[in-house]
C-alpha cells in the first residue's frame, strides 16, 4: 500500500501526522518528512541537476509544505499535493535563474531521429537518470515536466513564462542530447 494515496487510504497514525503537523508539532512534523523526503529529494535532484541544489530545494519544499499544509483538504492524494510543492519551488528556482531565458525556438530539431531505438532497451535507469541530470537546466527542466510530470506544453509555457514553441523545442533538444548520449555509451 502506497501511503497517502487517498483519503481512504491514510491511516489513522498518518492522519495524526498531518494533523499535528497542521498544529506545529516537531514530531508530526518530522514523521512527515521521514516518509516523503526520498522521493522528493529525487524529484528535486531531476530538476536541479545537482545535489547541493536539490538539498536546498527540498529543505525550501519542506518549509512551503508546512506553511501551507492547512490548505491540504485531506481530498486526493497527499504525496501528490506534495510533490507538486517541489516541483512548483524547483521551477521558481531555476526561474530566478533564468535558465531558459537564452534559448531558441529550433524547427530542425523535430526532423531527428534516432536510427538506434534498441540502445534505449540496454540503458539501465540510474545511467538514464545521471543523463538527464546532465542535460542544460533548460532543457532538463522542460523534460522533467513533460515526459515525467505529465504537464502539457501549454501549462510549461505558463509556468515557466515562455511560449508553447520554446517548451517543443526544449524537448526535443533534450531528446536529441539524450539519443546522443545513450548512443555514445551503447
Amino acid at each position: 500500500m502506497q501511503l497517502f494515496k487517498d483519503k481512504k487510504h491514510l491511516n489513522s497514525r498518518e492522519t495524526e501526522w498531518i494533523e499535528g503537523a497542521k498544529r506545529g508539532d516537531r514530531r508530526s512534523q518530522k514523521a512527515i518528512y521521514d516518509l516523503l523526503s526520498a522521493k522528493m529529494f529525487a524529484v528535486c535532484l531531476r530538476y536541479m541537476g545537482d545535489r547541493d541544489a536539490a538539498e536546498d530545494i527540498l529543505q525550501d519544499g519542506f518549509v512551503t509544505l508546512f506553511s501551507k499544509l492547512d490548505s491540504y483538504s485531506g481530498e486526493g492524494s497527499f504525496e501528490g499535493w506534495a510533490r507538486k510543492i517541489f516541483v512548483n519551488t524547483a521551477l521558481m528556482s531555476l526561474r530566478k535563474k533564468d535558465v531558459l531565458r537564452n534559448t531558441e525556438d529550433v524547427d530542425a530539431a523535430w526532423n531527428i531521429t534516432s536510427d538506434d531505438p534498441t540502445a534505449i532497451q540496454r540503458i539501465g535507469y540510474k545511467d538514464l537518470l545521471k543523463m538527464i541530470a546532465a542535460l542544460p537546466p533548460g532543457f532538463r527542466t522542460v523534460f522533467n515536466m513533460y515526459v515525467i510530470e505529465g504537464y502539457s506544453h501549454k501549462e510549461i509555457a505558463e509556468s515557466l513564462e515562455i511560449s508553447e514553441t520554446t517548451s517543443r523545442s526544449q524537448l526535443q533538444r533534450a531528446r536529441v542530447l539524450l539519443q546522443t548520449k545513450i548512443k555514445e555509451k551503447y
